[in-house]
């Protein structure tokens, strides 16, 4: 999930999901229950070539001598949770760190291995996240042609100053020229990731960078504001006071986006995402609604049921669990109904949906009092954020938690 930063704008598609089928038949207790289809994969490509200061997702430096045996042992936890469980993906994500890291050979031994295992019938979309600096016309011809529909391309910015204080490897000039390479390869469904509140950041530059964007003409953008996350190199430069984050200019900054990116036909569907009709993601929509999902790879996080467990955050212990047929799982939660449901208000009530009247009966002096303040409304039997609302949903939220 590209996906980087995380704020009042951001909760993008989770980096998770992943059991494998020797721990789940030796305890049959930690099985979650289910007697549905899975219908949603998350698949984790920790590679990076450069990593990025501000970037608190498990990544690592890409290591060619292990890359191999990382795919190989991706799909032999997919070979295990296909005896666990039904799978019949509506929807497949590969994110990271850097999917498209991997060289052509392998990301076609490993898009070849899904479709040969997985009963792809039902398959609404398939996303693949892209970095602009590793993308080739022979790996998107690839991807379109196996079957991937959706791509992630993570600009962050069209400012080539930005780019190098959020220490990307790629220039404007080859995003815009990635960005056209997979046009060209037939891809129809692309997102462009972009991120504000950047260190020395202009209003200026933010307006241009949406500017630029819709010129490009994407299906879908998400905009995300940058938060300073515990064990980033961002976070220890921001402690010591070389990085200030300035909530004012971080609001002028989202409803910038707001008003520019709706006023050009996108519509914002959650709080970081924006869409041209019809191409919402599937796959976040899934997270945001709490659906079940699967997750492979290193750090992989699932919730099936009542059931959340989360893989290993080292891809050299995985690889090696994995293909010594052990379980590359390191922690499980069991979840409760009160679990779920604070969960559910906090990540719907960013969605343009809204939340449920009836999930915040128990919550009506509160209610009113954001109407009051011009922060919620009511729309179709359920609580919708207003424009106000959107700039502080996570403190609106917090008060229903």
């Amino acid at each position: 999930m590209s996906s980087s930063a995380n704020h009042n704008s951001s909760t993008v598609a989770p980096k998770a999901f992943g059991v494998p089928a020797a721990e789940l038949h030796a305890n049959a207790g930690d099985t979650p229950a289910t007697t549905s289809p899975i219908r949603h994969i998350y698949v984790h490509i920790p590679f990076c070539a450069r990593i990025c200061p501000y970037c608190a997702f498990y990544k690592d430096l890409l290591d060619r001598s292990q890359t191999w045996r990382f795919c190989e042992a991706i799909l032999c936890e997919l070979d295990g949770q296909r005896t666990c469980f039904e799978i019949s993906p509506k929807t497949v994500y590969f994110g990271g760190g850097t999917p498209t890291a991997l060289t052509t050979s392998q990301l076609e031994f490993l898009v070849e291995g899904f479709c040969e295992r997985l009963d792809l019938s039902s398959l609404e979309e398939w996303t693949m996240e892209a970095n602009p600096g590793s993308v080739s016309a022979r790996k998107a011809t690839l991807l379109r042609r196996l079957g991937v529909t959706r791509i992630s391309l993570g600009v962050q910015s069209w400012e080539d100053n930005l780019l190098k204080v959020l220490g990307r490897e790629h220039s404007a000039q080859q995003a815009e020229q990635s960005f056209y390479l997979l046009r060209r390869a037939g891809f129809t469904n692309i997102n462009v990731d972009l991120m504000f509140g950047l260190p020395g950041q202009t209003t200026e530059q933010w307006e241009l960078t949406l500017e630029k964007t819709i010129a490009l003409q994407p299906d879908h953008i998400s905009a995300y504001c940058l938060t300073y996350e515990e064990d980033t190199e961002f976070f220890l430069r921001h402690v010591r006071g070389e990085f200030r984050q300035d909530a004012d200019t971080d609001a002028e900054f989202f409803e910038m986006a707001m008003a520019i990116l709706e006023h050009a036909g996108y519509e914002h569907y959650e709080t970081s995402n924006y869409a041209r009709p019809g191409f919402s993601s599937v796959h976040n929509h899934a997270y945001w609604f709490g659906k079940d999902y699967v997750g492979i790879g290193p750090s992989a996080v699932s919730t099936v049921g009542m059931r959340r467990w989360q893989n290993v955050c080292d891809y050299r212990t995985y690889i090696d669990r994995v293909l010594c047929g052990q379980s590359p799982r390191a922690a499980t939660e069991n979840l409760t109904d009160e679990m779920k449901r604070m969960e559910r208000i906090a990540l719907s009530l960013r969605t343009r949906d809204g939340v449920s009247a009836s999930e915040l009966k128990r919550f009506a002096q509160e209610t009113n009092e954001f109407i009051a303040l011009g922060l919620l409304r009511k729309s179709n039997g359920n609580f919708v954020l207003t424009q106000k609302g959107k700039a502080v949903a996570d403190s609106v939220a917090e008060a229903f938690l």
